[in-house]
């Protein structure tokens, strides 16, 4: 009987509930801004002779002519894009044509991620040295990036070279794309790194240092550096020009 009613005292006994304890909270993934298109160019249309930047924070592209060049504007459907004097046997009175924007702010990234790209076609036959699709700043100057085909292999390249220093690099990618079809070209330097992209897929990269700081006072050029009997005009064609921060 004492045995029953001990057992009994235990079954009344309640037992504190345990709390259960939640899971903690996953930390939330870093919020990466967008990047920032600050110059873009798609040639569709002109307004008073000049370019119209579609960004809303880039300045007009002037064309600038010398020997009687001038672009050639060609309209498939809804789209228009615009082809540079093609090249020819001779040098110094060859007809030349390129496209100048001004010194932009938005252009001078500094340390910050940065890319610049363009759409374009053109044939190996084309291909003047290295032809350079945009550029801001010139070799052997404060600091520059550009874009441009090598004409040996017809391979994209892409150029930095820092403020302070007068070391430049470059990669390139590792396909060709002189091919007289279309090709998405990008460049972007994040960081230490420098890369090329062509139709979308990352096609090389080099070190650069994080440091880098790219900014200059020179005017956005596209279709060619100047217009010296030696400069490394580009005679293909052009569409959907770009810069982009972050």
């Amino acid at each position: 009987m004492k045995l029953s009613t001990r057992i009994l005292s235990l079954a009344l006994i309640v037992v504190p509930a345990v709390p259960v304890l939640a899971a903690p909270a996953a930390a939330a993934a870093p919020v990466v801004p967008a990047p920032v298109v600050v110059a873009r160019y798609s040639f569709d249309t002109t307004v008073a002779g000049r370019i119209p930047d579609l960004s809303g924070r880039g300045t007009p592209l002037t064309i600038r002519t010398a020997a009687g060049g001038a672009l050639r504007y060609v309209t498939v459907g809804a789209n228009r894009y615009v082809g540079l004097p093609v090249r020819c046997a001779t040098t110094g009175a060859c007809p030349r044509a390129l496209l100048e924007g001004t010194d932009d702010p938005d252009l001078d990234p500094g340390t910050q991620t940065f890319r610049w790209g363009a759409s374009i076609n053109i044939g190996k036959a084309q291909l003047a040295g290295s032809s350079n699709i945009m550029q801001k700043g010139v070799a052997n100057t404060e600091s520059q990036w550009k874009m441009q085909v090598g004409a040996t292999h017809g391979r994209a390249q892409c150029v930095a070279a820092g403020r302070g220093s007068a070391k430049p690099y470059l990669v390139r990618s590792s396909v060709a794309v002189a091919d007289g079809t279309w090709h998405k070209l990008q460049c972007v330097r994040s960081g230490a790194a420098l890369a090329i992209y062509v139709d979308g897929v990352a096609r090389g990269s080099v070190a650069v240092p994080a440091t880098m700081s790219l900014s200059n006072d020179k005017p956005l050029r596209i279709g060619g550096p100047n217009f010296n009997t030696s400069s490394d005009m580009y005679h293909g064609y052009l569409d959907d020009v770009y810069a982009s921060l972050g």
